[in-house]
């Protein structure tokens, strides 16, 4: 989990807009990033498949595959960074995108520095705490932090990057109410252009996976009108 140098950092963009994905291309190359473009899910898929990128950048609205589709589709072949792009105001389309697995999502039109800070945002991984316990268990919980490891009742659980950042974020801090800015900070670097309910639909996911009832959550737990803290 070491950091992209930016000249090793490979970005693949999906956009049907020729005129988009050229403006896109252009402000993130600027960044110093090598960018290939696709015009569809067909050929993202294909494109992905050929080389793996580090980061994804998806627009719903395609022809063909739509961007949810090519979500999903990526998001089985690993734990890869995805952005997805909407020019919708509709919020089901966001809660789609989360849903299908993408990591946060930008509406469009969008300011391509902002597009560049939260690539750079998604890029960074967990860095090494010297306060941070090496092993964490909670019931049949088992987290190693700096391995990458979790264990639910002695089977493997895979979550993405993001969905293990926001765990061990939690299980650092245990029986610790975090609120929603505070997990926008210190999972996704986010600050002031930050939106709660990629936290909330990552602590859905979460639920999904390490929960022994998703429904009335175990470890996972929701404080009203506060935030979430992991329960011991």
């Amino acid at each position: 989990m070491g950091q992209h140098s930016p000249m090793s950092t490979r970005i693949l963009t999906v956009e049907d807009d020729q005129r988009i994905r050229t403006a896109v291309r252009l402000a993130l190359e600027e960044e110093g990033w090598d960018v290939e473009e696709t015009a569809s899910g067909e050929e993202a898929l294909e494109a992905f498949s050929r080389k793996p990128a580090d980061v994804v950048l998806i627009d719903i609205m395609l022809p063909g595959i739509d961007g949810f589709e090519v979500c999903r589709s990526i998001r089985r072949l690993g734990d890869v960074p995805i952005v997805m792009v909407t020019a919708r105001s509709d919020s089901h389309d966001v809660v789609a995108g989360l849903e299908a697995g993408a990591d946060d999502y930008l509406r469009k039109p969008f300011d391509p520095k902002e597009l560049s800070a939260r690539i750079r945002a998604l890029l960074r991984r967990i860095r090494p705490d010297e306060g941070r316990p090496v092993r964490i268990q909670i019931d049949g919980l088992e987290i190693l932090p700096d391995a990458g490891v979790v264990c639910y009742a002695g089977e493997d659980v895979h979550l993405t990057r993001t969905e293990f950042r926001l765990l061990v974020e939690l299980a650092t801090h245990p029986d610790r109410v975090l609120s929603r800015e505070d997990l926008l900070e210190r999972v996704w670097g986010y600050d002031y252009f930050g939106d709660g309910r990629l936290v909330d639909v990552h602590v859905r996911r979460l639920r999904m996976k390490i929960e022994p009832d998703a429904a009335n959550p175990r470890f996972v737990v929701t404080v009203r009108g506060m935030g979430y803290k992991l329960q011991t």
